[in-house]
């Protein structure tokens, strides 16, 4: 695989740089697909991250999200962001087997290029990418550290999902997560803005599974969710010491 350190990337040269000892993001692709990854310390946990509906790995790095990184030190994880297409909604579907692609694919890849523990994998995404965390967690009920879903895009029913979220009212039955069983029993975070339209199925998800839930100020943007990123990573990083 090609790798190429972005030290010049814009999130990255104003709080990391690219000099000895800094944190740099580096470019890989797995199964033909980008991934964009932070590496913390050999032997950290490694933190999946999927990007919301239209974004990409490389845009899904803020600035937030690396100074959060930078203030947990030594204690900070590997993080690791996939493409799951632009509107690919993490799950095994037509256009591609994008749950089955994360866990069978970028995991392993991961936790070899970062030098990451791989007994110590946390999942959590962010709209798209918190339906995504909740399924992989759903379907792979073992494999995680640490869950989170962050304003996941989570309906009621398939009538209200938006076009190109499931291939068809089948699609949707088979991932739909807030009212298939679900198994997972570790630590599950779900976190929502008082003014995000998910607010009221992610609410309920959280009850009806134990989550720790947290109900904000702001609504469904990267406002929001830059506010959060110290909150979302000592979860992480605390449910997977």
């Amino acid at each position: 695989m090609r790798v190429a350190t972005a030290c010049g990337a814009v999130a990255l040269a104003a709080l990391a740089g690219c000099g000895g000892g800094h944190r740099a993001d580096i470019r890989y692709r797995v199964a033909g697909h980008e991934q964009a990854a932070i590496p913390g310390p050999p032997g950290a946990p490694l933190l999946v991250l999927l990007h919301s509906h239209g974004a990409d790995p490389g845009g899904f790095i803020s600035n937030e999200l690396v100074a959060a990184l930078r203030r947990l030190g030594p204690r900070a994880p590997s993080v690791v962001i996939p493409d799951g297409g632009r509107d690919g909604y993490w799950h095994d579907r037509r256009s591609g087997r994008w749950g089955t692609y994360v866990v069978q694919r970028v995991i392993p890849a991961a936790v070899r290029r970062l030098h990451a523990d791989p007994q110590r994998v946390a999942i959590g995404g962010i709209s798209m990418g918190g339906f995504g965390a909740l399924d992989a967690a759903r379907n792979e009920p073992h494999r995680f550290c640490a869950v989170g879903g962050h304003s996941a895009a989570l309906w009621r029913t398939g009538a209200e999902t938006p076009q190109g979220a499931f291939d068809d009212a089948e699609d949707f039955a088979r991932n739909d997560v807030l009212h298939l069983p679900f198994r997972y029993r570790g630590p599950l975070w779900i976190d929502v803005g008082k003014d995000d339209p998910f607010r009221s199925a992610d609410v309920e998800f959280a009850r009806t599974h134990g989550a720790r839930l947290h109900v904000w100020p702001g609504g469904h943007h990267w406002s929001y969710w830059n506010a959060h990123w110290d909150d979302y990573l000592r979860f992480y990083v605390s449910s997977c010491r």
